[in-house]
């Protein structure tokens, strides 16, 4: 499937995607294979790239030709600048940056091994202020056709999703705002998110937090945390993903593994925005989900995002 940035204004004035949540300068450097501790090695190559898992899905969306826009906190400085511009080659919407007076922009330090494929990541993120439910209050929700959240500070975020719950009930459904929240993170406070998302993805990590051994079991596990009609999906990394649609009918992918694992930093942010491409336009779940496995397959055989489409 070829598909590039869009630029400029969209077209016609087709509904966007946005997605909130965290922005970061990651710092990459690809090594052989992962160093002892107290170890001084050279690595392989080293770059600077946008990370943030919003942001991500971000970069993706706009690879499958979607017009989307991002919404999260930045601070000035030359980190900043090196995201701005990222984001406006790709044709990306920053519209909606909240530009924070005080704070640092969250910067990962990521190390990917070449032997084994795997990342690991330090992240500083501990004094920029996230975006709050009144910056929110400045977007126009008619632009939009699809709001994804990665969770955060969910009280915040709850009343964000609050906002556009009372716009969709004055709306015909085909122009009401779907919402979407990942929880990746276990944490308890995330947790209230889950009844507000109508597609919500789990992770992997918060599956197991929970004590579930398998993406189906935690699926039905959790099934009764989600709204009525909800969606609720959970991808397992090389076991693929499954998902529990509306009338409850679960569904499964296996997953595409590349020939060789190259690169998994920022596999599940592919994943979320292939399945939101993918239900955006009217896919069924099950494509959606098998969609999402091969786009996150993609991702893992090369560095960074482009050759995913």
């Amino acid at each position: 499937m070829a598909a590039t940035a869009r630029r400029g204004p969209v077209p016609g004035g087709e509904k966007r995607i946005m997605c909130v949540g965290l922005v970061c300068l990651d710092i990459i450097s690809v090594v052989e294979a992962y160093p002892a501790e107290d170890s001084d090695i050279r690595c392989v190559s080293q770059r600077w790239q946008r990370g943030g898992n919003a942001s991500n899905s971000c970069t993706v969306l706009a690879l499958l030709g979607v017009p989307c826009a991002f919404m999260g906190s930045l601070a000035t400085g030359h980190a900043a600048d090196f995201i701005v511009a990222d984001f406006r080659r790709r044709g990306v919407d920053v519209t909606h940056v909240a530009w924070q007076p005080r704070g640092d922009v969250p910067c990962a330090c990521c190390v990917v091994s070449v032997a084994s494929g795997t990342r690991t990541i330090v992240l500083y993120d501990t004094n920029l202020p996230d975006v709050t439910a009144h910056d929110f209050e400045q977007v126009d929700l008619s632009r939009y056709k699809w709001i994804h959240w990665e969770a955060r500070n969910a009280t915040e975020q709850a009343v964000m999703m609050q906002r556009v719950e009372q716009y969709n009930r004055a709306r015909p459904p085909e122009d009401r705002v779907r919402i979407s929240v990942e929880l990746e993170k276990p944490r308890e406070e995330h947790l209230l998110l889950m009844g507000l998302g109508d597609v919500v993805f789990i992770s992997k990590d918060l599956a197991q937090h929970f004590g579930y051994r398998s993406a189906p079991e935690a699926l039905q596990g959790l099934r009764s945390r989600v709204q009525p009609g909800a969606t609720l999906i959970c991808a397992w990394a090389e076991k693929g993903a499954d998902a529990i649609g509306p009338g409850g009918e679960l569904v499964h992918s296996d997953a595409f593994p590349p020939e060789t694992l190259v690169d998994t930093l920022g596999a599940g942010d592919t994943f979320n925005a292939a399945v939101i491409f993918s239900l955006s336009a009217g896919k069924s779940l099950q494509d959606a989900i098998t969609f999402g496995c091969r786009i996150a397959g993609r991702k893992c055989g090369i560095q960074g995002f482009d050759g995913i489409v």
